[in-house]
């Protein structure tokens, strides 16, 4: 089995010098911004699924 990826840059700052958290199993932690955050696998989309964005009808 191989190991879980890490991210590469910070979602709020875009920065690379992430560290991994001791919160636990996916959580990071930013020494630039000084924030943490976790990130969590929700599963597979069904073939064709659609976001509810492009679902609307493309009205404004």
């Amino acid at each position: 089995m191989s190991e879980r990826a890490a991210p590469f840059y910070c979602p709020y700052c875009g920065d690379e010098g992430l560290l991994p958290s001791e919160e636990g199993h996916g959580a990071w932690e930013c020494r630039s911004c000084s924030r943490a955050f976790r990130l969590k696998f929700l599963g597979l989309l069904a073939p064709g699924a659609t976001g509810p964005a492009a679902s609307d009808g493309g009205t404004p």
